[in-house]
């Protein structure tokens, strides 16, 4: 079939409606309205699309689940040299404890749309919430002083290891979750809670890890507050009685559509994507991996940076909270604005956004230094506040681009965590020998990771990104409105299609 024939066509509304029977249309009962539009009948569900207020209750679930297993992402880089010296153990075996995780990211992200589709998405989190248990008290069976350095550290890599199917289960939901229970109006803002909560989550890692007596003792907390935050997974509902949008009612598009899509095969008409909407998410997933990637390896290798220029475990842990936190103060104040201001600039918001961040990454290489904490605060700060704040814009940017939620979400996420793996490696070989001034600095690290930074912020810029299904979900929205009105005889009132309910 023709290009030509996928692109969006103007949708006229004819004079006529019909109801699901007649007896119900004498009665003035709309239960199912269909509108004959120029190529198709489009049904629309009872009153028009409805919002209701459980979806908050679910969105705090999602958040809470997704800051217990970012904890355990980055809950060693702070004590790094602290558990290597308590555990016997190296370095590069402690920066593994947090590599698992994103090894395994990739393989698990995969099953995620799969599991959606089969099952909905309250089977996949309840799945990541005994996976996020069974991690917190495998890993600290290993804190036992009776087992030998290997015995101990095999335990705190297995519950590693469970920890990395529980971090993907909630993480790549949030756009998925956003679309099914938000509308127009507040599903960026939704997929900013729920993407900034790991973040969050990391920051929380990064505070209370250092503070606390020993490593062992710390592996207790983790234990007690992740298991304490699992049961949040039946907050978390499949899907609402009544669709917020068009796209909200459509069933979970699949993985396997999205690659054939880019393939230029579509599966079908809904699935198809131009060349242009291809260049872009390809784009996109070069942007985001990369600077997921930075963000994320910081996150491990933050004391390893900060502690040979003369900065304690303390001080290194309240830099990667500042460039967390900041950021999480900006993504809060934007996501509204797009939701209801700027709603069609995601694109040239990302576009002036990501090179911003690269050029930050790259400061940071002389920022570095002893005795240089303003500035330091200062850098970590503007990283933040640009990366956190574009994170939520380029994820429903990838929607929008996509027309598939949690397939575009999947491979984003995967695609950060295979990079950080990258990432995290090529920072510790470019780590200075013990000889050096200072010894084991990373300013060589610091420089691959800006260079990296600049390239992937600028690649942004080729972006063009038009938001095709928030303008479709808007064409329906209208056409909702003026079904409505017909079956009540006016326009006057007529009941919105995004009743609170």
């Amino acid at each position: 079939m023709a290009t030509s024939d996928f692109k969006s066509e103007e949708i006229q509304l004819q004079d006529t409606f019909t109801t699901t029977s007649p007896s119900d249309e004498k009665a003035g009962v709309i239960t199912a309205t269909s509108i004959r539009t120029s190529n198709s009948s489009i049904s629309l569900p009872q009153g028009g699309y409805k919002l209701y207020r459980r979806r908050f209750v679910g969105i705090l679930g999602l958040v809470l689940l997704n800051i217990a297993a970012a904890m355990a992402w980055t809950w060693f880089g702070p004590i790094a040299n602290s558990t290597a010296t308590e555990f016997n153990i190296t370095l590069d075996q402690v920066n593994w404890l947090g590599n698992v995780m994103a090894v395994l990211y990739l393989p698990t992200a995969f099953w995620i749309p799969i599991i959606v589709n089969k099952w909905g998405l309250r089977r996949c989190t309840e799945i990541g919430g005994v996976a996020l248990v069974l991690a917190s008290w495998i890993r600290y069976a290993g804190t036992a002083k009776s087992l030998p350095p290997a015995g101990a550290y095999a335990l705190l890599f297995i519950g590693q290891v469970f920890a990395s199917i529980a971090q993907p289960m909630f993480q790549c939901l949030g756009t998925k979750y956003s679309e099914t229970w938000f509308d127009t109006e507040g599903r960026t803002t939704a997929t900013m809670i729920v993407a900034i909560a790991n973040p969050i989550g990391g920051a929380v890692g990064q505070l209370i890890s250092p503070v606390l007596d020993s490593v062992r003792t710390s592996i207790l907390v983790l234990g007690i507050a992740t298991t304490v935050i699992a049961p949040t997974v039946f907050l978390i509902g499949n899907k609402p009685p009544t669709p917020p949008t068009y796209a909200g009612s459509k069933p979970p598009a699949s993985l396997r559509g999205l690659v054939l899509a880019m393939a230029g095969r579509p599966l079908n008409r809904e699935s198809t994507m131009t060349v242009r909407e291809r260049i872009d998410f390809a784009v996109i997933v070069v942007v985001f991996g990369i600077l997921v990637a930075a963000t994320a390896s910081f996150s491990i290798l933050t004391n390893q940076i900060f502690e040979p220029v003369g900065y304690s475990e303390d001080e290194a842990g309240f830099f990667g909270a500042t460039l967390l936190l900041a950021g999480i103060v900006g993504a809060i104040i934007a996501a509204p604005l797009f939701d209801r201001i700027f709603k069609y600039h995601l694109s040239l918001f990302a576009r002036i956004c990501a090179p911003l961040v690269g050029i930050g990454w790259l400061v940071l290489i002389w920022v570095v230094r002893p005795n240089n904490l303003a500035a330091i605060f200062v850098v970590m700060a503007i990283i933040g506040i640009c990366s956190l704040t574009m994170l939520p814009v380029v994820l429903e940017l990838a929607c929008e681009i996509t027309r598939n939620a949690d397939a575009s979400s999947a491979i984003l996420w995967s695609t950060g965590n295979v990079i950080s793996i990258v990432f995290v490696l090529s920072q510790q070989a470019l780590r200075a020998s013990p000889d050096a001034s200072p010894p084991l600095n990373m300013k060589r690290a610091l420089l691959f990771n800006g260079i990296f930074c600049v390239v992937g912020g600028f690649t942004a810029v080729l972006l063009k990104g038009e938001q095709k299904r928030k303008i479709q979900d808007e064409e329906k929205k209208q056409l909702s409105l003026a079904a409505n009105a017909a079956s009540t005889g006016g326009t006057e009132n007529a009941p919105a299609p995004a009743q609170e309910a």
